[in-house]
């Protein structure tokens, strides 16, 4: 990657602001620090765009699996360890059907790709993919069964057969949903790529060990094949991390043969559920860009969903909950209002606490940047005027018939300046310490 000095000199240097940064050399210097997009600016030279976007492309391509607002984008990394700097594209993770199984299982799998979705920390949890094997080798049944699936899932579709004839006849039923093709062997290369080009979808490279997956990229990307991914197929465990990890270590050296996303079939490789998930979240770990997976069930899924989320969130920035107003057991206008901040960690704990307390009450969450509320409050950001003007902003001043207002404890500096800016008719409550302290705390409220 260029300095931002060098990629200043290829700017054209007018200061016009229209790529969102004040000067062309604060834009070189995000787009070297890799915050920045070289889209982002609109007078760039067609020579120079051509020279920045050979140098600035992250080491692994960034490949996009579907269309519209259900595509799944996978690779696009640039580090080996995510405290380096970040790792930017989730594992896809996706379900697998087979038009050999029956319409009861296929559609249980598809119900609970749908169904099996989770809300934390302002976040959806959820798989994306739904992956169609053509196990009968019948072209017809094939292109029912993604269409079926495209039809139910808006995220990404992968097609699963060595057949080119097979996969041209699905191709042609889903072809606007830019499916991932899985997948281009020794064997049938140049009939893949030829479907991957005609119908401009990105392509799968399955062979026997890095070298040899290796080898087939390279033609391919001869041919004009630019969006692909890699499987080494790997038969075990050991094998699969050794293969993630080698193709990463490559990839990072900018060996440009194994520089795409992986995607890895936990789902072949066990009849064992739980051990699947198990295989699945090291695959998450290192380094796989998509996850096939043989079913979802809710006690292996929402754990690999959360060990997925914790690996992917940037450790650079705080997990931050969405600002306003949350209910929490049934809540009426007589019921009372706590006051916290954004930092994900302290909602969760005080709002588990008040749930647990099963006293009705609101709880309104302060937009601290992710700060927690001792920190938010020495840096400004937790203050009497704030928290006045949110609950005007949200309309929960207006609706309390009590009204009281619970701060907590460690910044009961603010009650004064907060109850001069809401009024003689209100009174602040300085809360518990602790958050272990609400549920008696509430109690006793609600009894006095």
């Amino acid at each position: 990657m260029p300095s931002g000095i060098e990629i200043l000199k290829l700017l054209p240097k007018t200061n016009c602001g229209d790529c969102g940064q004040p000067t062309c050399l604060a834009f070189a210097m995000n787009l070297a620090a890799g915050k920045a997009e070289l889209d982002a600016c609109p007078h760039i030279s067609d020579e120079a765009r051509e020279t920045l976007s050979e140098s600035s492309a992250p080491p692994i391509r960034e490949v996009t699996i579907g269309s519209a607002d259900g595509k799944v984008k996978v690779g696009g990394e640039t580090v080996l360890f995510r405290h380096e700097k970040t790792f930017f594209n989730k594992t896809g993770l996706g379900v697998l059907v087979s038009d050999s199984m029956s319409d009861a299982d296929v559609d249980g799998r598809i119900k609970r790709l749908a169904d099996l979705k989770y809300d934390r920390v302002g976040l959806t949890l959820m798989a994306e993919i739904i992956a169609v094997e053509s196990a009968s080798g019948d072209k017809d049944k094939f292109a029912a069964l993604a269409k079926k699936a495209a039809d139910a899932n808006p995220g990404g579709i992968v097609l699963m057969s060595t057949d080119p004839a097979v996969m041209g006849a699905a191709l042609d039923a889903i072809a606007d949903k830019k499916p991932l093709i899985y997948a281009a062997t020794a064997d049938n290369m140049d009939a893949m790529g030829d479907l991957a080009l005609k119908h401009k979808c990105p392509l799968a490279v399955k062979a026997d060990g890095v070298e040899a997956v290796a080898g087939l990229t390279e033609k391919l990307a001869a041919k004009g094949i630019k969006d692909m991914m890699i499987d080494p197929s790997s038969p075990d465990i050991k094998r699969g991390l050794e293969d993630q990890t080698k193709i990463r270590r490559l990839a990072l050296k900018k060996e440009k043969s194994v520089g795409y996303p992986t995607i890895a079939l936990p789902a072949k490789m066990t009849d064992d559920y739980m051990k699947e998930m198990l295989i699945a979240s090291m695959y998450v770990a290192k380094y796989a860009g998509l996850v096939i997976l043989s079913d979802i069930q809710g006690e292996g899924h929402f754990p690999l969903l959360l060990g997925r989320l914790n690996i992917y969130t940037d450790p650079q920035r705080p997990m931050m909950t969405e600002e306003g107003v949350y209910p929490i057991n049934n809540p009426d206008d007589a019921s009372p209002l706590l006051v916290t901040s954004n930092f994900s960690l302290t909602y969760f704990i005080v709002s588990g606490e008040m749930e647990g307390s099963r006293v009705p009450s609101n709880l309104l969450v302060l937009d601290t940047e992710g700060l927690s509320v001792l920190t938010a409050w020495a840096a400004g950001k937790f203050a009497g005027d704030l928290v006045a003007a949110l609950m005007k902003k949200t309309g929960i001043k207006d609706k309390m018939t009590k009204k009281k207002v619970i701060i907590p404890g460690y910044v009961a500096v603010i009650s004064g300046e907060l109850e001069e800016d809401l009024g003689s008719d209100w009174e602040v409550i300085v809360g518990p310490r602790e958050a272990a302290h609400i549920p008696k705390f509430l109690k006793e409220m609600a009894g006095s």
